[in-house]
């Protein structure tokens, strides 16, 4: 069995989110999300996200008519989540846990961008070591 890394997958260059309105959904991801905006042609827009190009088009065939799902890395979930309400985006859900392991909790909210696509915030958050027994 090959593993991602030994095929050479270990990063994202570029993620298709499909559109039914490109100028609609560059107006939402730009003005509402406030991700920097690259460029644009007629029927597709792209956007930086950490290094991620965000490639927004409408779907040239069914082979490209999925439903992507973008987590978002963000410091502060309840934070994110307040400005982007404040900006007209509706969450699906409260800011809950999803992982915990001894080093960190990993906590999600969900919400639909302006063409119906499920987008995500995450955020994975430190927890604090338990005290030490005094020996």
């Amino acid at each position: 069995m090959t593993s991602a890394t030994d095929a050479g997958l270990t990063s994202v260059g570029q993620i298709l989110v499909p559109a039914t309105d490109v100028e609609r959904a560059t107006a939402f991801y730009r003005d509402t999300l406030g991700m920097r905006f690259l460029f644009a042609f007629p029927g597709v827009a792209f956007f930086d996200c950490g290094g991620v190009r965000i490639y927004l088009a409408v779907p040239e065939s069914e082979t490209f008519a999925g439903h992507p799902l973008i987590y978002y890395r963000v410091p502060n979930v309840h934070g994110t989540r307040e400005t982007l309400e404040a900006r007209g985006v509706r969450f699906l859900d409260e800011p809950h846990v999803v992982h915990r392991d001894p080093t960190y909790e990993l906590w999600m909210s969900f919400f639909h961008d302006s063409e119906g696509n499920t987008l995500a915030l995450m955020a994975e958050v430190p927890v604090e070591p338990a005290d030490a027994p005094e020996g």
